[in-house]
């Protein structure tokens, strides 16, 4: 299987725009710009894409997880917060990310949701591939 994403650009660095899709048209020519990831314009933004994708896989790592454990969650919520920032060279760079993940599994003790998402944090397919080491908050709470 390949997943495949694709882009396009037009102009400058700072002044140009492009736009981000993928082959499957999830995403169709979503507009994008300097100002969009690096000053909160509106567009789209590849870091807050690849936060959206880390946090998509990672849901999946830890409800296999579970499922190894013979658990399974009635829902599980993450969030990842993609830090942009400045490279030792100078140049942009993701400089750190943060996971923040809340779960609900009826009967998964707090030790075992604790092994189950760290194993999740460093096992992760997306996981794999940082240079950084993610940090993370893992939240169990009371089934209803």
């Amino acid at each position: 299987m390949k997943a495949i994403g694709q882009s396009t650009w037009a102009g400058t660095w700072k002044e140009g725009t492009g736009t981000i899709s993928t082959s499957d048209g999830t995403l169709n020519e979503v507009p994008y710009s300097y100002a969009s990831r690096f000053d909160g314009a509106p567009g789209a933004s590849p870091e807050e894409l690849f936060g959206a994708a880390h946090a998509g896989c990672f849901n999946q790592a830890l409800a296999n997880n579970f499922g190894m454990i013979g658990f399974k969650a009635d829902w599980i919520r993450t969030s990842i917060e993609i830090e942009v920032g400045t490279g030792e060279d100078g140049h942009p760079a993701i400089t750190g990310s943060h996971i923040t993940v809340t779960a609900a599994a009826p009967n998964v003790s707090q030790e075992q949701f604790d092994y189950c998402a760290e194993r999740a944090r460093v096992h992760c397919t997306i996981a794999k591939i940082l240079k950084i080491d993610p940090t993370m908050v893992a939240t169990l709470v009371p089934s209803a």
